[in-house]
């Protein structure tokens, strides 16, 4: 039996901030305490004084692989994960060949299992002719069926009618979407595509194609729909103050059927920023003006729930091509929890309230067991903070395969200096120890 202590760190955790010790044995937590002893221990670690918190769980993230090796795979991104502080993903179905099929999914599971650093859960795809399919997704080993309610992504976007019926009214399951109208996007980029068929675009036009009409009309079907159905939907990075009409913040996050997510370049970046970075922060739903104020509003009043990357690497290559050839997508599950300390240091969100939207809402919304909180009985999931050591982002210290960042440049305050996945280090103070331990995320429904 491996037994851990942790000394000396200040516990984030369901709303408070506890002076606490914590005693790990086989990679689950516990005790909580003071002087919990140290008979048979096989390590201990000082926190000195630092805040710990239970790690991200990020529902939101493309590691490309299978087919898309060259942007990112899951062992490289999973490892950028860990140095942010990130312990557990879900992963988007949107790879080569595309996860369509129980047989492809699980293949997926197979790679995690061998290669990633932190655990791992992967969503099914869903597509206008795969409904079967679909339906046989295991729900308590599956994090969810995912639809491209847009054509954000290849050949998913499901927009046949009677599919989408089909679908919310018969998957028991957490439906998660993308929103975006795909007739608006279509409309926009024809008309924007004539007026500058010979000239350089305007520097926002990614924000103006795919706009908040777009998103609103693609949020309040699938809302629609869910109410219609009864499905339980959660849809993904919400990009606009008026998709916030849609969601219920009456009730407590358990008892939602229709929960949301916002993004942090969404909540980070404005459209004016794109005369600096230009398509480097090109995304699908894209980073409009003047929006970041009212999802920040969203998010502390809690019409949005959780916290998420969309973490979508391409390279540089792929990225330094005109408007009109670059893919959408940015890295970002390395820097999401610095992003958000960096808001805690502007005075704009608490500590507590980073945690709660980034590990415990995660853990609530999906059902994951035994994750999300810092709870005996829980798998230890942990990261350690040092408040007090600045950090810049520079090219030797970004982990992505891709190996570029939108923040490169830019110093934060604060930075992870440990984490562990499933009571295993697998990162501290800029070194990674490999680990065995991640694991495949289990989820408690009926």
């Amino acid at each position: 039996m491996k037994r851990t202590l942790i000394i000396n760190c200040k516990i984030i955790n369901e709303g408070k901030i506890e002076e606490n010790d914590i005693l790990i044995e086989d990679g689950i937590i516990q005790k909580i305490g003071k002087n919990l002893g140290t008979e048979g221990l096989s390590e201990t670690i000082d926190a000195q004084g630092r805040y710990l918190m239970p790690g991200v769980i990020d529902d939101q993230v493309h590691f490309r692989e299978p087919g898309l090796t060259h942007k990112a795979d899951i062992a490289s991104e999973s490892r950028a994960a860990v140095a942010g502080g990130t312990t557990s993903f879900m992963e988007m179905p949107n790879t080569v060949p595309n996860a369509l099929t129980q047989e492809l999914l699980e293949d997926k599971y197979q790679i995690a299992k061998q290669n990633s650093w932190a655990n791992f859960s992967f969503f099914m795809g869903g597509s206008n002719d795969n409904y079967d399919e679909a339906m046989k997704t295991d729900l308590k080993n599956v994090c969810g069926l995912k639809l491209f309610m847009g054509s954000s992504t290849g050949n998913m976007l499901v927009d046949n009618p009677n599919t989408l019926e089909k679908i919310f009214g018969n998957f028991s399951g957490l439906i998660a979407t993308h929103c975006e109208d795909e007739a608006t996007v279509k409309a926009n980029l024809e008309h924007f595509k004539s007026l500058y068929e010979n000239t350089t675009p305007p520097f926002d036009i990614h924000a103006q194609i795919r706009n908040i009409e777009a998103c609103y009309l693609s949020s309040k079907m699938a809302s629609d729909l869910a109410k219609k159905h009864k499905t339980r939907l959660h849809i993904l990075h919400i990009s606009t103050g008026k998709e916030l009409e849609l969601f219920d913040n009456s009730i407590p996050l358990e008892q939602k059927h229709l929960t949301s997510e916002v993004c942090v370049h969404h909540l980070y970046f404005d459209a004016e920023d794109y005369k600096k970075l230009g398509v480097k922060i090109k995304c699908n739903p894209a980073i409009k003006a003047n929006q970041r104020d009212m999802l920040f509003e969203g998010l502390l009043n809690d019409k949005l729930d959780i916290i998420a990357t969309d973490h979508a690497p391409h390279t540089q290559e792929e990225k330094s091509q005109d408007y009109w050839s670059a893919p959408a997508g940015l890295p970002l599950v390395q820097h999401s929890l610095q992003v958000m300390l960096d808001f805690y240091n502007k005075g704009k969100i608490s500590l507590e309230k980073i945690v709660e939207k980034m590990a415990h809402a995660p853990a609530k919304c999906f059902k994951i067991n035994k994750r999300g909180f810092i709870r005996e009985g829980y798998w230890a999931d942990l990261v350690l903070l040092d408040l007090n050591k600045p950090q810049t982002v520079e090219p030797s210290n970004i982990y992505c395969k891709a190996a570029w960042s939108p923040f490169e440049g830019k110093t934060f305050k604060d930075q992870v200096y440990l984490t562990m996945v499933s009571g295993q280090i697998v990162y501290k103070e800029g070194n990674f120890t490999p680990s065995q331990n991640s694991q495949r995320l289990t989820f408690d429904r009926n």
